[in-house]
């Protein structure tokens, strides 16, 4: 034992003094080039500078070089990741014991590290470890995220369920798009002169509000649904089934609202909506029987081969691609990846739990911390523009909550059923922030009227748990069957 810690010893001490000798001649060899160039410069001018050299103290040089590298922009975003994950958790927790969705805690928790709250209260230092020219690394984590999470949500989307109760759901949930699309439309037509930027004119802005006033937060609505322990009732299947026809058409609808804003005119949006078209039957047709018969192929027990994982990240990074390219947003190709993934069970869960940890637990909450670092509650800073923001939210939880309930009602479903269905349709959530972060990007929505549309999500989301147990209450007295 002596004898090999001897040896090793050596061999280290060797090498070691080796490499100390060569750094000491290469240091005299620089050092002589230095002298000779200096000399060459002396003589070569007539400016001679008497300025003794500075001596920095080791202590400061120390100080400085710390000072530096905390500056440094992966310094930034490591720190800013650190205390959004802490605070997500944190406020996660809060909410949960609530009663609410943690998802809302993560949400708010955005909102408090935005110039809203924290940088209120601390300018300065909200400066520092927010500064602006960090929010492009934020955004680009963030997108990530969310195309990850699109592809999950895709995965999870099960078509069968929608064509077997294809009937009542898409009724339910096409009128509790279309509705509040109208209320939308309509509430645009008095705010556009106010709240709309200069440059978007009148059809993107209605179009785009409409968008917003329609959408349903369908993973939010299943993890309510799970936690309630109503996801196989008839309720809950009816619901998770409106809720994926609706996610469905939504963002169908939105594809094409992008498309006509960004093209700009009608014959270009047209082309844009004819490739856009063109890419979903590729991607139906060709691309999803390819995948399935690789599957099959390379599937094997619990296993499956490191190859269909690298195929499937291939088609969901490609397919993001493509949409982004032809104007329809990469996370709607990142969405149509996941509905074309192989229907195999064993398959899904295992991409899903490859992906979704990632996603909800790193990537997501950096989403909502970008998404509070744009929102300025401050800027309503009026009884007028609050007034408006109480209208938005009237005219949300009226247009999702009633038009829901009501169509629910029309297709035979009881009075608490029917007002379950349109409390859950009314859970915006996670969905609603991707499509305003869409729209503030496209220059669609100004900073006002992207602020008011996050509180209204916040608002729809924290009602639906409070509403449920509203519905169950009135229900156990019979005030609900009554009628």
């Amino acid at each position: 034992m002596i004898k090999k810690l001897l040896t090793y010893l050596t061999i280290i001490g060797v090498f070691v003094s080796l490499i100390w000798v060569i750094i000491d001649k290469g240091n005299q060899i620089v050092s002589t080039e230095k002298v000779e160039h200096k000399e060459n410069i002396s003589n070569t001018s007539t400016f001679v500078d008497n300025a003794k050299p500075v001596v920095i103290d080791s202590q400061e040089n120390i100080l400085q070089q710390l000072s530096s590298n905390i500056k440094y922009p992966l310094s930034i975003l490591l720190l800013q990741v650190i205390i959004i994950l802490l605070l997500s958790k944190v406020f996660g927790i809060i909410f949960k014991k609530l009663g609410q969705q943690t998802v809302i805690g993560e949400i708010i928790a955005g909102i408090f590290l935005g110039p809203s709250i924290f940088g209120w209260l601390c300018p300065d230092l909200s400066a520092v470890i927010f500064p602006k020219e960090s929010f492009i690394s934020l955004q680009f984590l963030s997108q990530i995220g969310l195309a990850f999470f699109m592809f999950v949500i895709g995965m999870e989307l099960d078509i069968s369920k929608i064509k077997n109760k294809a009937h009542d759901a898409v009724i339910i949930s096409h009128v509790s798009i279309i509705f509040p699309f109208f209320l939308g439309t309509c509430l645009s037509y008095f705010i556009y002169q106010e709240l709309a930027p200069q440059n978007i004119n009148f059809i993107s802005f209605a179009l785009f509000i409409g968008i917003a006033m329609s959408i349903t937060a369908f993973p939010v609505l299943a993890r309510i649904l799970k936690e309630r322990g109503l996801t196989r009732t008839p309720l809950g299947v009816l619901a998770i089934t409106c809720a994926a026809a609706d996610d469905v058409t939504a963002w169908c609808l939105l594809a094409a609202v992008i498309a006509i804003v960004k093209a700009g005119s009608i014959v270009s949006s047209l082309f844009t909506i004819g490739l856009a078209i063109v890419y979903i039957i590729i991607m139906l047709k060709l691309v999803k029987p390819w995948l399935q018969k690789i599957s099959d192929k390379r599937l094997k027990g619990n296993k499956i081969d490191k190859t269909i994982i690298a195929i499937t990240f291939f088609v969901l990074i490609l397919s993001a691609y493509f949409t982004e390219i032809i104007g329809i947003h990469a996370l709607f190709g990142s969405f149509i990846a996941g509905v074309i993934m192989p229907n195999n069970i064993r398959f899904k869960i295992i991409v899903t739990n490859k992906i979704e940890d990632i996603s909800t637990v790193l990537l997501l909450p950096i989403f909502f911390a970008f998404t509070g670092l744009r929102t300025q509650i401050g800027l309503l800073n009026t009884s007028h523009l609050w007034v408006i923001c109480g209208l938005v939210i009237l005219v949300a939880v009226f247009g999702k909550f009633g038009g829901s309930a009501f169509t629910a009602k029309i297709v035979g479903r009881s009075w608490k059923e029917s007002l379950s269905i349109g409390a859950l349709m009314n859970t915006r959530g996670l969905m609603e922030l991707i499509v305003l972060n869409i729209g503030y990007d496209l220059g669609i929505l100004s900073p006002e009227i992207f602020a008011i549309m996050v509180l209204m999500a916040l608002c729809t989301t924290f009602m639906t748990g409070p509403l449920l147990d509203l519905i169950n209450y009135f229900s156990k007295k019979n005030v609900i069957n009554l009628y």
